[in-house]
């Protein structure tokens, strides 16, 4: 996709599609929220962004063409071209061709590792409005105030924390789990910023050190926080639309472009639950 500057804002075009509501609201990211207008808001590396949908594109506000070539253009994913990994998808794999054309317009975000790491811990067991209120407490509480709004906190910031001081998070057995990552991450026992290429499952291994992460957590980890984008997050759903709906399919055929993959299948499945038995 394309991107230009103009008045203090930046106007996104050009093929491979960006739905805001199809990125922000497919379970990737937990600081994103609509706005009555249908702009989205959210904060990211602690700043806040309102993005919008227009006839032109997609209007980015108060933002600079430096951050967009420095950050934000990756963090959206502009330089990939989401039209031809689906064709790709579609060859590799007939029978994803219903769940790759259900839904257009999904960007996998690349978040900020440890953000994506925790986000995800605090994910288990749990639903989306009740995720999104404990990350709204533990950045309140710890981290930034960045004028009305919150910072996410390092893993240095909860290192030195014990799980009891998290209790107005509400958080319950996770508060233990976010304590034992953010002091794995903060001592490098866990080298989660070298994840970007290393052997994938050199990687899950790593990341399956930490307390209350299992194979979904980590898998998540690598797809929204270090863009690895041949993982495949698989949970109770994942896996009965995996046996039921796409048996003859192989998260190896799917190849590098796995996790854009399980996006696709994920919103099929969740479309069509009376196939998913």
């Amino acid at each position: 996709m394309n991107y230009i500057s103009e008045n203090g804002c930046a106007l996104i075009s050009g093929g491979g599609g960006f739905d805001l509501k199809n990125t922000f609201d497919c379970g990737q990211c937990f600081r994103w929220e609509e706005n009555p207008d249908s702009s989205w808001s959210g904060i990211v590396r602690g700043k806040k962004l309102t993005l919008r949908s227009t006839d032109r594109g997609i209007i980015i506000e108060n933002v600079t063409p430096g951050e967009m070539d420095s950050l934000w253009s990756g963090y959206f994913d502009l330089d990939e071209d989401y039209d031809e990994i689906r064709s790709s998808l579609r060859t590799a794999c007939p029978a994803l061709s219903c769940a790759v054309d259900s839904i257009d317009g999904i960007r996998i975000l690349s978040q900020e590792p440890w953000e994506a790491l925790c986000s995800f811990i605090i994910s288990q067991n749990n639903n989306i409005p009740r995720i999104k209120g404990i990350i709204s407490r533990l950045c309140e509480g710890f981290g930034d105030d960045c004028g009305g709004y919150y910072s996410f906190p390092d893993a240095q910031r909860l290192a030195g924390l014990e799980p009891e001081d998290l209790s107005d998070l509400r958080a319950g057995f996770r508060a233990k789990y976010i304590i034992d990552a953010a002091r794995r991450v903060a001592s490098d026992e866990v080298k989660l910023y070298s994840m970007y290429d290393r052997p994938i499952d050199e990687c899950r291994t790593e990341l399956m050190k930490i307390k209350g992460v299992g194979a979904k957590v980590a898998e998540c980890t690598l797809l929204y926080g270090l863009h690895r984008l041949e993982a495949f997050p698989v949970d109770v759903w994942m896996k009965k639309a995996m046996s039921t709906l796409f048996s003859d399919v192989t998260i190896e055929q799917l190849g590098q472009h796995a996790g854009i993959a399980q996006q696709y299948i994920f919103h099929y499945s969740r479309l069509n639950p009376e196939l998913v038995q």
